[in-house]
């Protein structure tokens, strides 16, 4: 266990090592860290962000697991979560291991941690180190929603879409996708409306679960547009397909509506 007193002089060293100039926002942390302006669980939650996308060189890397790894001998079920988090995506010049993340989320998720259970829910559904078990999934899902999540919550929608451990009910699907879009506050925008926004303007083109509308479509893929591109631009880089699928719906929606309307042909390229 890495007590107070080593953890400042760890800094201090990485400090000396740490290119201020390449990375401003990690140097601003540290020093915050280093003035007591910032708890150990605030600063590696800063870090998780700072001066994205840029991977962090090895000695910072070590620092930051050993600044969760020092909060969780103290049973900080957040520090559990961040730093099973850090091995999931295998980003910011962490090694990816699909095992070591989901063992600190089921710890996490065993004190209470609702990201975790959220977590350990993408962990079922797409068989992360383990088989694909949907039961599991619905069941993290469902405890995430119940928390507050809408990122679980679109997720049981997909589930009830796809007919995954419940039975299929597109309608249900389309009701949750829009119930996501009725409870979305302004801090649940970076990570949700991009994914619900692309999920129903493919359910308004196809005319699942509801009734088909283009031009409903057409404003659904056009906002998932420009969610996801801040997404990818933020370094979340599993959304560029859903990115490309948000473009070539708008352009499958513009078709349908071009092809119904009257009289001669018609091109959106027109003037007047």
């Amino acid at each position: 266990m890495t007590d107070g007193n080593d953890m400042r002089d760890r800094t201090a060293s990485v400090l000396e090592k740490l290119d201020r100039r390449e990375y401003p926002q990690a140097f601003a942390s540290l020093c915050a860290f280093l003035k007591l302006e910032l708890t150990p669980i605030e600063l590696a939650a800063r870090l998780e962000d700072c001066d994205k996308p840029k991977d962090y060189p090895p000695y910072l890397v070590a620092y930051i697991t050993a600044l969760l790894e020092s909060e969780i001998a103290l049973g900080n079920p957040y520090a559990m979560n961040n730093l099973g988090a850090f091995y999931y995506r295998g980003d910011r010049g962490f090694e990816q291991s699909f095992a070591k993340a989901v063992a600190l989320y089921k710890m996490a998720a065993e004190n209470g941690n609702r990201q975790a259970q959220e977590n350990l829910g993408y962990c079922y559904y797409y068989g992360r180190d383990m088989d694909v078990d949907y039961e599991k999934a619905f069941h993290y899902f469902a405890l995430g929603a119940f928390g507050g999540s809408l990122t679980s919550l679109y997720k049981i929608g997909d589930m009830y879409r796809h007919g995954l451990y419940v039975k299929k009910n597109e309608r249900e699907a389309f009701l949750i996708y829009h119930r996501c879009l009725a409870q979305m506050t302004e801090a649940d925008q970076a990570a949700v409306a991009g994914p619900v926004r692309l999920r129903l303007g493919d359910m308004y083109l196809n005319g699942i679960g509801t009734e088909s509308s283009p031009e409903d479509a057409l404003l659904h893929y056009s906002v998932a547009e420009l969610a996801l591109l801040q997404m990818v631009k933020r370094g979340d880089a599993m959304y560029k397909n859903g990115l490309r699928a948000a473009v070539r719906g708008q352009e499958a929606a513009r078709a349908q509506i071009a092809k119904a309307l009257p009289g001669r042909e018609w091109t959106f390229d027109d003037r007047g």
